[in-house]
């Protein structure tokens, strides 16, 4: 027995190193090409450089996800059934399949970067409960693409003149934003709105101003409002399988390069919005994406005082109701988490 005790301990160590010394192979989901900057200069390269940047003797096959023909609806239940290993997440997307999600980015939560930070480090801990809970999935770190703004074709001076417009919006708090001014939200997917806007199926769309000049949307418009509705949160999700069967040493390691990762993409971020609202307006300094002439429209007092109220008055009560219908604490946990960053 003692011999056989010793050899089955041998065989279990060889494989192991034999394991380490093949390397691991993972399957990664992107974010959009469509998207612009933050996916090609900062996610593709980690992925492509993952075992230098991690410190894990391992390769990852990285697909954008407007390569695979997926819908970004589906990001959740494909982590679960294991067919991808790592999934960079758009949050308002996925929250469709567990709202609590969506608790981190309610219009008018996250008015600057520096609140985002807050949000996430309050409330990222009971999203990460839901997902291993639901989706069988690890919470990697939440990063933003920044202040989602408002683009429009026909002229407008202030968000009360979206009243009969349509909007193109992305998830359903928002859709309840727009209508709560007058406004018909409409959902349109990210690839889709550039021809939306053309022919004249939606007068307006919101998204971040560098997300919008890669994808040509000043070329359809004529006015820019950057007034922040959201912060269009993304965070990176993985397998919990694929997690487990990782060292100690390895999940740490992992866990330390996808840090740096986030970070890298916050600092990223709020330099492409600065430049990218600069280009839009064809003002300079103009370095990261093409110059446009789009009108800016000033921020009004009036639309500072509408986003401000947005959370208390109509984005979180109508999300409330739904998310303690899936989640029956989401209220009281997210009141819990955030009532001490909203009241700084």
């Amino acid at each position: 027995m003692k011999t056989l005790t010793t050899l089955a301990a041998s065989a279990l160590i060889a494989a192991t190193s034999m394991a380490s010394a093949e390397g691991l192979e993972f399957k990664a989901l992107g974010q959009p090409v469509a998207t612009g900057l933050i996916q090609k200069n900062v996610e593709q390269p980690f992925f492509e450089n993952f075992a230098e940047r991690t410190g894990i003797n391992a390769s990852v096959d990285y697909k954008p996800l407007d390569v695979t023909g997926i819908k970004d609806t589906e990001q959740l239940r494909i982590l679960k059934a294991g067919l991808f290993d790592i999934v960079s997440l758009r949050m308002s997307q996925i929250s469709r399949d567990d709202p609590t999600i969506l608790g981190l980015d309610l219009v008018g939560l996250n008015p600057d970067y520096d609140t985002g930070r807050k949000t996430i480090a309050a409330f990222a801990d009971k999203v990460d409960a839901q997902l291993q809970a639901k989706f069988n999935t690890k919470l990697l770190g939440v990063w933003p693409f920044g202040p989602q703004v408002l683009f429009c074709e026909p002229e407008i001076g202030q968000l009360a003149d979206l009243k009969g417009k349509k909007v193109r919006v992305y998830d359903q708090n928002l859709a309840n934003f727009v209508s709560s001014v007058g406004g018909t939200p409409v959902p349109i997917g990210f690839p889709d709105v550039h021809q939306s806007l053309a022919r004249g199926v939606v007068d307006c769309a919101i998204t971040g101003p560098s997300s919008a000049n890669s994808a040509g949307w000043p070329e359809v418009t004529n006015y820019m409002l950057p007034v922040a509705f959201q912060l269009a949160l993304n965070g990176y999700g993985m397998n919990l399988d694929a997690w487990n069967k990782l060292t100690p040493e390895d999940q740490a390691k992992l866990e330390a390069g996808f840090d740096q990762l986030v970070e890298e993409i916050w600092t990223y971020s709020e330099e492409l919005f600065d430049d990218a609202v600069r280009c839009n307006v064809g003002a300079d300094p103009c370095e990261t994406v093409k110059k446009y002439d789009l009108t800016l429209v000033p921020v009004t007092d009036a639309d500072k005082a509408i986003i401000g109220n947005a959370v208390n008055e109509i984005s979180f009560p109508t999300w409330a109701e739904v998310c303690d219908k899936q989640n029956p604490t989401c209220s009281e946990d997210w009141k819990a988490a955030i009532g001490a960053v909203m009241s700084q």
